[in-house]
């Protein structure tokens, strides 16, 4: 049992794909109270619709440029391995960076960094689901089931309570769903993308071009930034190795594993999302926090006892 351990490739062996699985997923949790203490730096009220996505464009364009100098350095095949594979590519980078962050930097403006991240989590359990379904090494199972509702409940949870502490809004809460479900859906073409391009290449060039996409559009909608100050850039630059090493790490976690197997560590995320957004930003910690984190990891135990 130790030797086929120790002779599986790095990203296929439990106690690695675990370890980078956490931390990617700690370093997104993070970007929760980091983009808007950002905002806050660089001056952007939620109405400036155009500087937050030439903020966030900013943010996966040096991401991705970062990833494609290691690619090139390290001597990885820069080619798509087919032709015609451009639009695979593409509707990855739509679906990866450029929607999935427009629709998140959007909501994030309009709901609590705690909340979002709780209601984020929606994405975990539609790539478990969704992975039965299109892929033959992810099977549906009881305890995934159960699993899955318990993750729902915790997003229901987010809506009960009293009037003060929060209630649906299609601007800060349906933008964060929408960012959810585009998340989910790149999740489930990682492996596709694997088969057409070297999967570090083919993330640099999703943050890359993704960022530039969120750019342009910022730019033709006078988006600016309005005040530079030491912290606001500490911060965008947090946010710019967060993307590198998070997307990194979890894309070639895709390629080698069932995708619900990785997908389901992200269940950590909305944990570290709130936890911090509450101690960075001073948000009021409501007792359905605690309730909807506690089912979401109720759910990520469940499908991953399930597993050994």
């Amino acid at each position: 049992m130790i030797t086929q351990t120790s002779n599986r490739p790095l990203f296929q062996r439990p106690l690695w794909v675990a370890l980078f699985a956490l931390t990617a997923s700690i370093a997104w949790g993070w970007a929760y109270p980091l983009i808007k203490l950002g905002f806050a730096e660089f001056q952007i009220t939620p109405d400036m619709t155009g500087s937050k996505m030439l903020f966030a464009g900013v943010r996966f364009s040096m991401a991705g440029l970062i990833v494609l100098m290691l690619a090139k350095s390290s001597r990885r095949e820069m080619q798509l391995k087919e032709k015609g594979s451009w639009w695979f590519l593409l509707l990855f980078t739509l679906l990866n960076t450029t929607l999935h962050y427009t629709f998140f930097y959007i909501g994030l403006s309009y709901a609590e960094g705690a909340r979002s991240a709780i209601l984020n989590s929606l994405s975990v359990f539609v790539v478990v689901i969704f992975a039965c379904v299109f892929f033959k090494t992810d099977k549906m199972t009881l305890p995934k089931v159960i699993g899955c509702v318990m993750g729902f409940a915790g997003i229901l949870a987010l809506n009960l309570g009293e009037e003060n502490s929060g209630q649906f809004t299609l601007m800060g809460d349906g933008m964060i769903i929408l960012n959810a479900l585009c998340g989910a859906a790149a999740s489930l073409l990682t492996r596709g993308l694997s088969k057409r391009v070297d999967i570090f290449v083919g993330t640099g060039y999703s943050l890359f071009f993704g960022g530039l996409l969120l750019v342009l559009p910022g730019l033709l909608m006078h988006g600016t930034l309005p005040q530079f100050t030491i912290l606001g850039v500490v911060y965008l630059i947090l946010l710019v190795a967060i993307s590198t090493i998070g997307f990194s790490l979890y894309n070639k976690l895709l390629t080698c594993n069932p995708v619900g197997k990785v997908a389901i560590f992200n269940s950590l995320i909305p944990v570290v999302g709130a936890v911090t957004s509450c101690i960075c930003l001073g948000e009021t910690f409501y007792w359905k926090y605690v309730i909807a984190g506690g089912l979401s990891a109720a759910g990520i135990y469940v499908i991953n006892r399930a597993r050994k």
